[in-house]
């Protein structure tokens, strides 16, 4: 057991699924849709995190030669740019864990890193051992689900909690999908489980945010230059 997660009970929990550059950022056939909007919530819920030192548990989908610390500049896997995590969901204080079958984790490791990185090789992180151990035993009243896709790996997310008797909570304008209408079937589902579906204001309030600083597609860049304009005719 881990004995220092069983010790302590935390508040809130939030866990970041798959905010990689190949979920979140236009040019790839993996792109999640209405990727500006949310992206820019799930940097709101992430600074929300930092700013009332809630723990972050990220799980992120990886290729089996791919597994690597997020600390490094470069990949170790060539051609795998795209599983890199969106940079402002990173804490300096981190920890990362290849995807592998062990579920050896450190007994102190949410007292000591602010931020938890996993890696999966499946869509539903119970898959995973060292995942489903910690998600399995840490305590907490709340978990608060952010990322990406609604209608697979955060559905999974949800119903593994559900199903270990945990309070959930979706987020669901910083949660990306890539086919709205099983999106919504999904978050229907896990409602009718348990989980609370609610918006990022519930948790950070509002906000003046309108972009990211991240994306170069031509939407978005067209959306900043018209916000820029009306900025300046003071509007």
């Amino acid at each position: 057991m881990i004995r220092q997660l069983l010790k302590k009970r935390r508040k809130w929990i939030l866990i970041d699924i798959d905010t990689q550059r190949d979920f979140f950022i236009p040019g790839q056939n993996t792109c999640i849709r209405n990727h500006r909007r949310v992206l820019a919530n799930v940097r709101r819920m992430m600074a929300w995190a930092r700013h009332n030192g809630i723990r972050i548990i990220s799980i992120c989908e990886v290729h089996t030669d791919a597994n690597y610390d997020y600390g490094e500049v470069e990949r170790r896997a060539t051609g795998t740019d795209g599983r890199k995590k969106i940079r402002y969901t990173l804490l300096n204080n981190r920890m990362s864990f290849a995807a592998e079958g062990s579920t050896d984790l450190p007994e102190d490791i949410l007292q000591r890193y602010g931020q938890i990185i996993l890696h999966k090789r499946c869509v539903d992180p119970f898959d995973e051992p060292r995942i489903e151990r910690l998600l399995s035993e840490v305590r907490a009243d709340n978990f608060v689900l952010i990322g990406a896709g609604a209608e697979d790996a955060v559905k999974a997310t949800a119903l593994g909690l559900l199903q270990r008797r945990r309070k959930v909570h979706i987020v669901v304008d910083a949660v990306g999908s890539f086919d709205r209408q099983k999106a919504e079937l999904a978050l229907r589902k896990v409602s009718a489980k348990g989980a609370k579906l609610i918006e990022t204001k519930k948790l950070a309030g509002t906000s003046h945010l309108r972009t990211v600083g991240i994306c170069n597609c031509e939407v978005c860049q067209e959306r900043t230059k018209e916000t820029s304009l009306k900025i300046a005719a003071g509007h």
